[in-house]
């Protein structure tokens, strides 16, 4: 039962005082038809033994399989020290830093956060990240939207080499202010953008490109022409990137002459686990110039007069507070617990560690494609990082239904959202396979293609 602590007396005497005859005439202004219809669809709650159970149970579907799985989400090692230490009750249940004296921990941990985030994309600054990597990318179009003050237009360019999801997501969330995503195609037989076709865009008026890198498929776009091409046409560019793999690659404030102006991503393969689907961590960079144009607050380190460190909320609209209607953002959020947890993740392994970590990640996917049976093909010769698109003979919906059958969850079907490239799946693969993962991987995959 929801907490209501007014009795029926109560709310009448409130109505008898403002000379309201029932609550219905309080809201006499709302049309009928607009108004909430009773929740016929909704099942009858369930007692706290039931769901439990129904959790366990479900819970118990994820155990016991060889995940390939990524397109966005990764299983990577997380030290047992990362959640001991998230999981702490100084952590664990503190949420928004409004008092900054009596939140100097939270503080530090986001401002470790900012400079970690903001040293491994080579950007001049970082917010206290948002709800995750999808929803960053929807704040950056519209960041994008209101600081490039050169272009009148509301249109943002936008490869189908980014993930389907971040594109639906970030659909559902700007077109109703009249902001149009004008997606364009790739290469289908690279499997990344062909500079030489955004020639066909040349002088018109969009706010921002957006480069993915990796790209959907785990390939390499061209990242430093794809940059010069988009602000010499006026454009910004903002960067969706895989925070894993800026441990080997060029950061994106360094792409091409001048670097992008906004940078998003998932924090998710630090230190945060699958959990079904989250909750995630995303995080967002951009240049000084465009900083006060970035949503959400950013925290500071500064010193108090005894010239001991401090920490406080340095810029933050108050408008997300006060004036929704003036705000950067009503929707962004910071994720404190995932971000807390990213943080440890990244103290602990350090720039050398994470360079270990996706160097064995790339180094599995070429072994585990290099040598695929007969009846699976890569789809792309592309430079990948550690993820790789593979054609098969057989409809990919039965053959992952196969694989999965004996207990390895093979990939992603790409079937729907890129029927161009017949049956296809995006396979992934991180630190935490070894040998014999990818020996039972080849071995499932030999054994559903020759099924009849």
């Amino acid at each position: 039962m929801p907490f209501i602590p007014h009795t029926a007396g109560d709310v009448r005497r409130m109505l008898d005082t403002i000379g309201a005859e029932s609550l219905d005439t309080l809201f006499d202004e709302i049309p009928q038809a607009l108004r909430c219809k009773p929740l016929t669809g909704v099942p009858d709650g369930l007692s706290e033994m039931d769901v439990t159970r129904m959790m366990r149970e479900r819970s118990e579907q994820d155990a016991g399989a060889l995940c390939f799985l990524g397109a966005g989400a990764y299983e990577h090692h997380i030290p047992a020290a990362v959640w001991d230490l998230a999981s702490r009750g100084e952590f664990l249940t503190a949420y928004t830093p409004y008092q900054a004296e009596a939140s100097q921990g939270t503080l530090q941990v986001i401002y470790e956060f900012q400079s970690m985030m903001a040293h491994l994309t080579a950007m001049d600054a970082s917010n206290a990240s948002v709800y995750d990597g999808a929803s960053g990318l929807a704040e950056a179009v519209l960041m994008a939207i209101r600081a490039n003050k050169r272009s009148k237009s509301r249109r943002i360019l936008m490869p189908r080499t980014v993930s389907p999801m971040y594109r639906a997501a970030a659909r559902a969330i700007v077109e109703g202010q009249d902001i149009e995503l004008v997606e364009f195609d790739y290469d289908h037989a690279q499997g990344r953008v062909d500079v030489a076709s955004l020639g066909a865009f040349d002088g018109e008026d969009f706010a921002a490109l957006v480069i993915p890198q990796p790209n959907f498929f785990g390939v390499l776009e061209d990242v430093n022409a794809l940059t010069d091409w988009a602000q010499a046409q006026g454009m910004l560019v903002i960067a969706v990137v895989n925070p894993m793999a800026l441990a080997l690659f060029t950061p994106p404030g360094e792409w091409g002459a001048s670097g992008v102006d906004i940078v998003v991503g998932e924090a998710q393969p630090f230190g945060i686990p699958l959990s079904s689907g989250g909750p995630y961590c995303g995080f967002m960079c951009c240049k000084m110039a465009h900083i006060r144009q970035m949503p959400g607050r950013i925290i500071g380190r500064t010193v108090d007069l005894d010239g001991k460190p401090g920490y406080a909320l340095t810029l933050q609209a108050r408008e997300q507070h006060i004036r929704r209607a003036k705000a950067t953002s009503n929707i962004c959020t910071n994720q404190g617990l995932a971000m807390t947890a990213a943080t440890i993740y990244l103290s602990l392994l350090g720039a050398e560690g994470l360079e270990r970590v996706a160097l064995a990640s790339h180094d599995n996917i070429l072994t585990l494609t290099d040598d695929l049976p007969i009846g699976a093909t890569k789809a792309f010769e592309s430079p990948v990082f550690h993820e790789q698109v593979i054609r098969l003979s057989k409809p990919a919906e039965q053959v992952l239904a196969a694989m999965a059958a004996q207990g390895v969850l093979a990939g992603v079907d790409l079937s729907v959202e890129y029927p161009e490239l017949g049956s296809a799946i995006v396979v992934c693969t991180t630190e935490t396979k070894n040998a014999a993962d990818l020996a039972r991987y080849h071995a499932a995959l030999s054994a559903a293609l020759a099924s009849e």
